[in-house]
Order: C-alpha cells, then sequence, then structure tokens
C-alpha cells in the first residue's frame, strides 16, 4: 500500500492559486456576451418563421442564411427560453446547456465561465494506466446525483481505479433512464444535477488523480422530447435505418457540426479526460470522410499536451478507426462474450458464436484484439471483423461486466449470480494483469449481487409499447417461450425496477463484500506496479488443450506470459517457463483446473 500511496500523492492536483473559466464557444444556440447580452442562434431550415420566448416576450428572430435564425437580446444567466416555430410549436433549444424542468420544458441561460476551476495542473494521465470504472450516475448512489458519486471518489481511488467513466448524461424525458434516449445532447439531465455540480464532480476526481470519462451517442435520438423533425428534417435521412429509426444525416454540414462542437463542448467546458462513443456502427455517414474521422481530427487538435482518449464500441470490429493518431481503443466485446461462455456455459443469442472454442477465441482476444477479424459468425451468419493482430493490446478495452452485458439480460443479473465463484477470480486476474486496460461495472469489485435492469420513465403509447416490446425481444429464447416466463420479467416503467438497481453499498462491507474487495485490490495494485509502467506489443498465443492456453506479449523490459487452465481437467506442461512468478503457482510442470500464472521475464 505504500507504493499506492505514493502514487496517490503523486497524482494529486491541488488548488490553483488562480481559478480558471472556461467555455467552449459554439455556433448555435444560447452564448452569454461580455456587454450583458446573449446570441440565440438556432438552424431551422425547415421553418418559416422562428421566435425567440424569453422573460414573457416574444421576439422574432432574423433569418440568416442557409436555415439559421439569430436573435441577440438582454438576458442573464438562469433565464428560461424558448424557440416558437411557425406560431404553433414552442420547443427547447437542440444546444440547450440545461433543462430545468427536463427535456421538453424550457432552456436556460447558463454562463460557463461562472464556474471558477482549480485543477489547472491537471493533464490527465497515460492511456496505459487506465483502470475504468464504469457507473450509472442515478443508482450508483442513494443520492443519484453527482454529489453522491462525488462522495465515493476516495473509495474508488483506494480500491485502484484511475478513471471514472459515466453512462450518458443527456437530458432525456422523464426522471429515469440509462441515458441512451438522450434527446438535448449538451445538457446534462437535471435529475443528476445542475451543470455546476458535474463541473465540481470532475475537478474532485481530478484533484484526487482520477479521470472522468463520458458515454456519448451519437447514432440517434431518444423516442421522447425529440423535434428536430419539426424545424430542421435535413438532421434525418431515410436512406439509412437504424433499431431506432430514421438515421441521422450526416452528410449536412450543420448536423456534423453540431455533433463535432458536443465532443469538444464535454471536453473542453466541463474537462472530461475521455469519452466512449456509443454503437458506433449504427452510424450511417455517406460523406467522403467519415464523421468519426472529423471528430477524432478535431479532438487531437485542440490540446496536444493533454490525455484526451477517445473509445469505441463498434459491434463491426473496425481496426481501421484504432491506432496511432486515431481512436485509442474500443470496447471488446468478443472478450466478454467468451468469457461468459466459459463461466456460465450459456450459448444462447450471440453467445452462440463462441460456444465451440471459447478459450481459443478469449485466447485470440488476448494477443490480437478481436476473437472475429473477418471470419463468418454463427451467430449472424456472416463475416464480422477487420484484421486487428497488428495493434497493440491497449486498443482493446476488456471486461466481464458493463451495464450492456448484464441490464439487457431480462432479470439483470450479475455474473456472481450466473457462475461460480473459483471460475469469476480465475477470469477476473485474467483481465485485470493482462496489458489491455480493464472496466469495471459498478459493484463487481465486491461481488454485488443486485440486478442492474432496464428501466424508464415514459408515459402513454410510448410507455406501453416499451414495456410490451421489452417483453417480446426475449420471446426467442427458450426460457422466456412461455408468456407466463415473459410476464416475470421486471416492468421497465415501474419505479421499484429502478430502486432494485441503486447499489446497497452496506453489502460491500459484509464478509463476500470484503473478500472479492481484496481480490480486486491485490490484482489492481499488481497491475500498477508491474503492468501499468511497461508499454506491450501486439501478443501471440498457442493452445495448450481445448481449455488451456499460452499467451506472450513482448514488453519493454521484457515478455509478459500467462499460463491459464479454464477448464475442468489438469494440463501437463513440457517446463515450467522462465521468468519471475507475478500471479499464481509454481506447480512443477502442471496447470490444475482453473488457474493461471503470470510471469515477466528478464
Amino acid at each position: 500500500m505504500a507504493a499506492q500511496e505514493a502514487l496517490n500523492r503523486s497524482t494529486q492536483v491541488p488548488a490553483s492559486a488562480c481559478p480558471a473559466r472556461r467555455r467552449h464557444p459554439m455556433p448555435f444556440g444560447a452564448e452569454v456576451l461580455g456587454d450583458g447580452g446573449v446570441r440565440f442562434r438556432l438552424w431551422a431550415p425547415g421553418a418559416h418563421q422562428v421566435s425567440l420566448l424569453i422573460e414573457n416576450r416574444e421576439i422574432e428572430m432574423r433569418q440568416a442564411h442557409e436555415g439559421w435564425y439569430e436573435a441577440t437580446e438582454k438576458a442573464r444567466p438562469g433565464t428560461l427560453y424558448k424557440y416558437r416555430i411557425d406560431a404553433r410549436h414552442e420547443v427547447p433549444d437542440p444546444a440547450s446547456r440545461f433543462q430545468p424542468q427536463d427535456a421538453e420544458g424550457p432552456s436556460e441561460v447558463i454562463d460557463p465561465q461562472a464556474f471558477e476551476w482549480g485543477d489547472e495542473g491537471w493533464r490527465g494521465r497515460p492511456w496505459q494506466e487506465a483502470v475504468i470504472y464504469e457507473l450509472h450516475v442515478g443508482t450508483f448512489s442513494s443520492q443519484g446525483r453527482f454529489g453522491g458519486v462525488a462522495s465515493k471518489i476516495p473509495y474508488l481511488k483506494d480500491l485502484g481505479v484511475t478513471a471514472l467513466e459515466l453512462m450518458p448524461l443527456s437530458d432525456f424525458a422523464g426522471r429515469r433512464n440509462w441515458g441512451y434516449d438522450g434527446v438535448l445532447p449538451y445538457a446534462p439531465d437535471s435529475a443528476y444535477g445542475r451543470p455546476e455540480e458535474l463541473k465540481a464532480l470532475v475537478q474532485a476526481a481530478h484533484r484526487a488523480g482520477l479521470m472522468v470519462f463520458l458515454d456519448v451517442v451519437y447514432n440517434h435520438f431518444g423516442p421522447k422530447g425529440n423535434f428536430l423533425g419539426r424545424y430542421a428534417p435535413q438532421f434525418f435521412t431515410e436512406r439509412h435505418q437504424t433499431p431506432w429509426g430514421a438515421a441521422i444525416d450526416f452528410t449536412a454540414d450543420p448536423v456534423r457540426q453540431y455533433f463535432i462542437h458536443n465532443a469538444l463542448y464535454w471536453l473542453e467546458e466541463y474537462r472530461f479526460d475521455g469519452l466512449r462513443f456509443d454503437a458506433v456502427h449504427a452510424i450511417a455517414d455517406d460523406s467522403p470522410r467519415h464523421i468519426l474521422d472529423d471528430i477524432g481530427a478535431a479532438v487531437r487538435a485542440r490540446d496536444p499536451d493533454r490525455h484526451v482518449h477517445l473509445v469505441l464500441e463498434n459491434d463491426a470490429n473496425q481496426a481501421r478507426y484504432l491506432g496511432e493518431g486515431r481512436y485509442d481503443a474500443q470496447w471488446n466485446d468478443d472478450v466478454h462474450h467468451a468469457c461468459h461462455v466459459l463461466a456460465t456455459g450459456e450459448t444462447d443469442g450471440y453467445y452462440v458464436a463462441y460456444a465451440g472454442a471459447p478459450a481459443r477465441h478469449l485466447a485470440r482476444c488476448l494477443a490480437e484484439g478481436y476473437a472475429y477479424q473477418g471470419e463468418v459468425s454463427p451467430f449472424s451468419k456472416e463475416p464480422r471483423g477487420e484484421n486487428s493482430s497488428h495493434l497493440p493490446p491497449e486498443a482493446f478495452v476488456g471486461f466481464l461486466q458493463n451495464h450492456d452485458q448484464v441490464g439487457n439480460r431480462a432479470h439483470g443479473e450479475r455474473l456472481v449470480a450466473l457462475a461460480d465463484e473459483r471460475k469469476l477470480k480465475v477470469l477476473s486476474t485474467i483481465l485485470l494483469l493482462a496489458p489491455s486496460p480493464p472496466l469495471l461495472f459498478m459493484g463487481e469489485e465486491w461481488g454485488c449481487r443486485q440486478p442492474f435492469l432496464f428501466f424508464c420513465d415514459f408515459a402513454g403509447a410510448l410507455g406501453e409499447a416499451v414495456r410490451n416490446g421489452r417483453r417480446e425481444e426475449f420471446a426467442r429464447f427458450a426460457a422466456f417461450a412461455d408468456p407466463k416466463a415473459r410476464a416475470r420479467i421486471p416492468d421497465p416503467l415501474s419505479e421499484q425496477t429502478f430502486k432494485r438497481s441503486v447499489l446497497r453499498w452496506r453489502d460491500a462491507r459484509s464478509a463476500p463484500g470484503r473478500a472479492w474487495l481484496a481480490h480486486y485490490g491485490k490484482l489492481l495494485e499488481l497491475r500498477r506496479a508491474e503492468i501499468a509502467p511497461r508499454r506491450f506489443g501486439p501478443g501471440r498465443y498457442r493452445m495448450l488443450g481445448e481449455r488451456s492456453f499460452e499467451v506472450t506479449w513482448d514488453g519493454t523490459e521484457g515478455p509478459l506470459r500467462l499460463l491459464a487452465n479454464v477448464g475442468d481437467a489438469p494440463i501437463h506442461l513440457d517446463a515450467t517457463p522462465p521468468g519471475r512468478l507475478l500471479w499464481g503457482t509454481d506447480s512443477g510442470g502442471r496447470l490444475d483446473p482453473w488457474t493461471v500464472a503470470w510471469r515477466l521475464e528478464p
């Protein structure tokens, strides 16, 4: 622990003697001017007339070129406003910085420079130091707010976490949501607190030496509270369809700028250290240059002296976006799926693609990135993925659990409720000591058994459609073929479903909780001391049996080697590998069932 305490002291950032004030200037939305005025600007190419509704006044906005409407008025931070479209529709600002009365209410003028930052010495942390902790603000603490997350920063730091990853915050309709139904990408949802409270959370993390990442959704808008189609139908295209309807049209320059500025806004105005881009395989862009390339280039051009990390979720496994000067990494679902099959034996749904050789798939992921690099997937019946064997392990984020893999189960079961503890401890040892950056899902580190359920807060016909759709999507699974079984799936609209997902922190203090915490803590301390300081290139693997393998990565100070037996029969080795044993036991040329050995060679 002395080494950990030394690291903690070295990464703490004292309050600056000269607080900074930060604003990301935007070509749209409400921008506070230096003379006491506020400039309002809206792209509404489908409207004939746009008025600004502010302080019981209606001001007709001047029509500029190419569908832009503008007005400059005397207004104070805190002033509420809306736009009236064609004298009929009242809508919030699509670039609103805050919605105090929910997504369909009025927008609030925010002066971002009112917040005094005191983390001037903070430049972030290198990517190889990343240990990511994914959390949902509303269920992470009993408060369900940004302050509740901030209160746990000392705990997370002591655990060995180096980066918080917040599930999406963009304002959504209703009081509770996972965040992927956001409709106002610039406004942190008021259910969690005000903008200054979010900034205070980020600053508190920085002062403790922790990075903060934000999950952003650029592939669709939520089903309620999005009014863009009424005055800017050019925002969408029927040329492509997504699981959520018509695709966003990134060939329109104002649309591209809307999302490029959004990425920069979170990184500059809120000082986030990185972004995780949700389901980019669902982004369709017919432009000569893909929007992901433009976002990445814009971010990289801003502040080269600061560590800013960009991570993708991409089911298509497109290695083209990863590498030096591109995106830092991708969530590696292949790792999760192989581990899940090994731990549980489940083969339903997409797990069928890993059922035949889960250990081989895991070994290939650890060494080369993707399990599928162009091969036909037994699940989709189509080729999936691109060659990733040239990429370093730090380009792939590994995990045993995340919000999707837990919450998209019918009953939201955690892995600890589905698999043997010994198997999970072996698999966690593999992922927490592998050169790839690991991700934990909130509560995983203490063996949390609470479900993380799917929840939302939609009323009327939309709510009924979500409730029925949630149950019907499981009809193709054998366990839910019976309508009575589907009827027992928790109601996503019920407040009780949400409350069941709020973490019970007292469970971390139980005997099982303390044992799990000790396990994770030891591994993360070993990672900090032995793995994070070294850089590793792509690995190579060989199978020692159907359920056992060896993976070797060449590093700056010598090779790192993993021997793993994730089967129920012992494996006999030709010889004990050379090098210093980091974790495991010397067993005389034998690997017992469900054991691993990590070695560093000089």
